[in-house]
């Protein structure tokens, strides 16, 4: 931590803080107490312990453990289904997961719906039926530095991003460890493959101590990032978490501990559930016909008395009661406008909105993806769990992933596959592996 600037350490803090809020903690006069702290990294850190230790407030009604057992105590026990061969369903869900990624990636800057629809319109590219075009585009706020790569005249490739890092990250961690990976396998290999600037939030602060680790072998992970790791219920645990419903198929409870283990080397709480979930949701894809066994199966992984899992039940509710997709979105909208960009709540009820109205998968990531907030990863998100729900015969290959020449660009220093379909032909194999 004195590594860091104090003003850097107070501004984390104050993210903390907000965190710590949030999550049910009792910070009443912390703010105006961190904010006439001396700039000194003694009192800052002394500050930071206490925070780590705050009592929940007495009305606090939630219940959400970080501990796995104490975690299964609170679900609903996901049943296990049955399933055949499932290789090109998982094969469709990695390459709708890349299409929705590139589809999002140039609008990633917190949009709504209605301020998407009002650049996208007037080229009549509004619901997105294909990669935006260099016009529209130009109507953004505030395009992503990475558009130019993204835009339909001009894509080549699949372009760098976190969205499609981790998910091939974690295929080599399973390939070398199977189920049996730790957080140390975990750390070992994001410190030899994941440059910082590709790392955000929690990912950053914990590669960050990783990376300092090495310097003072024997010493123990962990240290200042255990009280100063702000946005630790932030979405990028769930990000990581798709290979894991690939891997196991029929299974959404061995899904969800995996993707636990991963998750909790960065996250807690709605952080580390919101993972579970969507490796659930995937693994239950796969085997499943309809969209609402998705939806409920998925749900029993997440804590009963969670906050996750009280927006997840009303988000169906609104969901089911929805005509369609854009009525969907003004019920989740209008309920849950405040978690904005990489907060979950919102956006996983978009991902229901999306699983129900949905006709094929093509269709899915433009809706997904014209919902707004965290576009690019949200969109990955939908594409995996419509291409593992759908399977090839409801996704446009010739649209959707030949732009991309079968090429991928990855910013992982010893992955060198660089082939699309090789990826997922190792991921259709995963199953196999873990059996």
């Amino acid at each position: 931590m004195r590594s860091l600037p104090p003003s850097s350490v107070r501004a984390m803090l104050t993210q903390v803080l907000a965190d710590k809020a949030e999550q049910g903690h009792d910070v009443t006069g912390l703010a105006e107490e961190l904010a006439e702290l001396p700039a000194s990294y003694d009192a800052l850190f002394a500050f930071a312990e206490r925070v780590a230790d705050l009592p929940l407030r007495t009305d606090w009604p939630y219940v959400e453990p970080d501990d796995l057992d104490a975690i299964a105590a609170e679900c609903d026990s996901p049943p296990r289904l049955p399933y055949g061969d499932v290789a090109t369903r998982i094969e469709t869900a990695w390459l709708a997961r890349v299409a929705g990624c590139v589809l999002g990636k140039p609008f990633e800057y917190d949009p709504t719906l209605a301020e998407l629809r009002d650049a996208l319109a007037p080229s009549g590219e509004w619901p997105l039926t294909d990669y935006v075009t260099e016009a529209a585009s130009e109507r953004l706020r505030d395009r992503q530095s990475q558009w130019r790569e993204c835009v339909r005249e001009r894509i080549a490739y699949v372009p760098e991003d976190d969205d499609v890092n981790y998910p091939v990250l974690a295929l080599t961690v399973l390939e070398r460890h199977g189920a049996a990976f730790t957080h140390d396998d975990l750390r070992a290999s994001w410190l030899l493959n994941l440059p910082v600037a590709a790392t955000f939030g929690p990912e950053r602060t914990q590669l960050l101590n990783a990376g300092l680790a090495t310097l003072a072998p024997g010493v123990p992970t962990g240290g200042w990032t255990r009280v100063l790791n702000p946005a630790d219920e932030h979405c990028g645990a769930l990000i990581r978490a798709d290979a894991y419903g690939y891997a196991c198929p029929g299974d959404p409870w061995r899904a969800a501990v995996l993707a636990h283990r991963d998750a909790t080397l960065t996250h807690r709480g709605t952080g580390v559930y919101a993972a579970m979930w969507v490796a659930a949701a995937v693994a239950t894809a796969l085997v499943a016909d309809d969209w609402l066994t998705v939806a409920e199966t998925a749900a029993r992984v997440v804590p009963r008395r969670s906050r996750l899992r009280r927006v997840l039940d009303d988000s169906l509710v609104q969901v089911r009661a929805a005509g369609d997709w854009l009525d969907g979105y003004e019920r989740l909208h209008g309920a849950y406008a405040e978690y904005s960009h990489c907060r979950v709540y919102q956006e996983i009820g978009t991902l229901l909105n999306t699983l129900r109205f949905a006709p094929d998968v093509g269709a899915g990531i433009g809706m997904q993806v014209c919902q707004g907030n965290d576009t690019d990863s949200f969109g990955a998100t939908a594409g995996s769990l419509l291409g593992a729900l759908h399977g090839p015969a409801a996704f446009d290959r010739e649209r959707w992933v030949a732009p991309f020449r079968d090429a991928v660009h990855l910013a992982l220093a010893c992955v060198h596959e660089q082939s699309l379909t090789a990826l997922g032909e190792r991921f259709a194999r995963l199953p196999a592996l873990l059996a």
